[in-house]
């Protein structure tokens, strides 16, 4: 019975996530025009810069996410933390899908347009927590790996939704229909399905134990995890680089290598499709061999990787070639980021789990992933060369991978599980 429930569960957990990531990300893929409908600006470059930064905008409100709704979900549950976010980020979808173009209602619209990114970013900011602890806590001893990494696996499905309906879009619209109004289908959309996914939270059950209130503070509690905070914002630095280049990528074979929509949005397809196996396979193998060496391998492949990847993607730019570079940056980004993405709430006490996983990582993504299309844009434009989004991936991957190699090798290089915490998420004496 235990089976059938968690998998039912695990389901409402990954609709809910992969709905509030959808709409991140179909942000993400229409920046174009996004930017050609609320940001004109003398250039197309000029109104791509001014796109981004909204988009890296709604990373500034992460943290304060994190913090609030990452300690609501370990005061008051998870499931009502889970709730909470879905509500906002329906709030900030709608905002964003329903707000007239610039000319039609002048500097208004941008004005909207950064206020809905900001509800957005909050929102994320307290989802990833409480959706990390909740697949977690709800995992069998040995799977958690598993079922943890369906919280980036529902990502890669997001992002799949997301650039198979601009495809469609793409395919079906002329482009001065696209860009007039067809980016907004994907988020009118996502509107549709808001219901379910507030069904299915609400009839999810709680995983979080309470206890007496007696001991140190949630405050005072989390501050005895610094170190491996600090430790996880460096490694979640690398996996968002790698992931938010990913993303770039319909932006950059657009605007780099001139390749149709149809063709760049089908990238995003391809990268979705990519993330959302290769993380599954990551966390099965990490209940198998260790998180550890699931979280370095596929690092060390990328550094390695990335930089011959865009050169033969420069130099022979085409359909095969863009899907090939997006495959291998996704599927070893999708392969470390699932073992990480349970490694580290496994590692905090489950009194600060929420709390402390949605802080690290949020701070990590406001950080790097907000800005990370805004800089390879501008390095592109500055130096000349195309292939400067290689050179950071590379740069911030071997960032991550001298903080992986930090970890606390006691738990993070356990055998089976990887970890050495009970069955219901406790440290194990």
């Amino acid at each position: 019975m235990k089976t059938a429930i968690s998998k039912k569960v695990v389901v409402a957990a990954v609709l809910g996530n992969a709905l509030e990531f959808y709409d991140f990300a179909a942000y993400a893929f229409f920046a174009v025009y996004i930017g050609q409908a609320f940001f004109p600006a003398s250039t197309a470059v000029a109104s791509l810069l001014l796109s981004l930064g909204a988009f890296g905008v709604g990373y500034i409100f992460r943290p304060l996410g994190g913090v609030l709704i990452g300690a609501f979900a370990d005061r008051a549950g998870r499931r009502p933390a889970m709730l909470l976010t879905i509500v906002l980020i329906t709030a900030g979808t709608m905002g964003l899908a329903l707000t007239p173009s610039y000319t039609s209602i002048g500097l208004a619209a941008p004005v909207i347009v950064v206020l809905c990114r900001l509800v957005q970013g909050f929102a994320i900011g307290g989802e990833v927590g409480p959706a990390s602890a909740f697949l977690i806590e709800i995992a069998p001893a040995n799977r958690r790996g598993l079922y943890g990494s369906w919280q980036l696996a529902s990502q890669g499905l997001a992002a799949l939704a997301a650039g198979a309906i601009g495809l469609a879009l793409s395919l079906v619209l002329e482009k001065a229909d696209l860009a007039a109004w067809g980016w907004r289908v994907p988020f009118l959309l996502s509107l549709l399905l808001v219901p379910v996914g507030l069904y299915l939270r609400r009839a999810m059950p709680e995983t979080l134990e309470r206890r007496p209130t007696a001991g140190p503070s949630w405050g005072a509690a989390l501050g005895q995890q610094v170190r491996l905070l600090v430790l996880a914002i460096l490694i979640i630095l690398g996996g968002t680089v790698s992931t938010y280049v990913g993303a770039y990528m319909t932006t950059y074979a657009i605007a780099t290598l001139h390749l149709p929509a149809s063709t760049a949005l089908a990238a995003t397809v391809v990268g979705g499709l990519a993330t959302a196996l290769f993380a599954v396979l990551g966390g099965w193998l990490s209940d198998l061999y260790g998180r550890r060496s699931i979280m370095l391998a596929p690092r060390l492949l990328t550094a390695v990787a990335t930089v011959p990847s865009f050169l033969l993607l420069n130099a022979y730019p085409g359909a095969a070639t863009l899907y090939v570079a997006t495959i291998a940056l996704t599927a070893l980004t999708a392969m470390s980021g699932a073992a990480t993405l349970t490694a580290i709430p496994e590692l905090l006490p489950a009194s600060v789990r929420a709390g402390g996983f949605a802080i690290a990582y949020a701070a990590g993504t406001s950080l790097f992933g907000g800005t990370t299309q805004l800089i390879v844009t501008w390095l592109i434009g500055a130096t000349g060369d195309p292939n400067s989004p290689a050179w950071y991936v590379t740069a911030a991957t071997v960032v991550s991978i001298i903080a992986i190699l930090a970890l606390p090798k006691s738990t993070a290089a356990a055998g089976p599980g990887a970890t050495r915490l009970s069955a219901r998420g406790q440290p194990s004496a």
